[in-house]
């Protein structure tokens, strides 16, 4: 389980003056299941929007399933690389947002298979059977011919987890995925998470402030402050036992007092 799936290489990103990830040195293991938690601004949800191909860098190289995401080779050399390239590079990863992003004019079903058919080409039958067996797993096989607005925000939520799964990525990519749910509703897409974590290999990212949750499901907590990693290292260690002075001042905000 030694082979990193990701690896970043002295990233640097700057947004204006601002930088907001700081020669990072970064890697997760095939399989992995990693979540990074840290400050507001700390370059958390950063990291994975430059996964995702939805932000450059300005330095440093990133590898995803042992290639180049951001630049390719030619003659040797690492060159910037094409929209060919990102297209690519973008089928290893699914990855569910904060704001759930479903198309609000298609039902579940055609949100899920959507992308299946026009990305990876998959005939419309396959991609129902695709949908079928992705709301089975997040529970939601009777909400298939409903439209986004007709469910709750978890179920929406759930509906954008079975959507990430359709294309079958190597890689989930989970950005704050309960922060724009109501408090009651947060339960019910965690327990999908942590299913997904415990019954398939896949390998997971994750930024939550659900620290209960981090402290369950992961392999391997980072702790991010200004663009850097603190503190890294199983959960029992980083959240229990932080060696940081950084951390345990961070997670001071999230136990409750006695």
């Amino acid at each position: 389980m030694n082979e990193s799936i990701i690896t970043f290489e002295k990233v640097v990103k700057r947004f204006g003056e601002i930088t907001v990830l700081d020669e990072l040195d970064f890697q997760v293991r095939k399989g992995e299941k990693v979540t990074i938690i840290g400050p507001s601004g700390s370059g958390k949800s950063t990291v994975l929007r430059i996964l995702m191909t939805l932000e450059n860098i300005n330095e440093g190289v990133i590898y995803v399933a042992g290639k180049p995401l951001w630049h390719e080779e030619r003659n040797g050399d690492l060159v910037p690389a094409s929209e060919e390239h990102l297209r690519a590079m973008r089928k290893e990863m699914g990855m569910v947002f904060q704001q759930f992003n479903l198309f609000p004019h298609m039902t579940v079903r055609r949100n899920i298979t959507e992308a299946p058919v026009h990305v990876l080409g998959l005939s419309k039958e396959k991609a129902a059977e695709r949908a079928e067996e992705y709301l089975e797993l997040v529970g939601l096989s009777d909400q298939a011919d409903k439209f986004p607005s007709q469910l709750s925000g978890g179920q929406q939520q759930r509906v954008a987890i079975a959507r990430a799964l359709a294309m079958r990525p190597n890689i989930m990519l989970f950005d704050e995925p309960t922060s724009a749910l109501d408090p009651e509703l947060v339960g019910e897409v965690l327990n999908v998470i942590q299913r997904l974590a415990g019954e398939h290999d896949l390998t997971m990212l994750l930024v939550t402030h659900e620290m209960q949750f981090a402290k369950q499901i992961s392999d391997r907590v980072c702790f991010f402050d200004k663009g850097k990693i603190v503190e890294e290292g199983p959960p029992e260690q980083v959240m229990v036992h932080p060696r940081e002075e950084r951390t345990r001042e961070f997670l001071k905000a999230f136990i409750s007092p006695e």
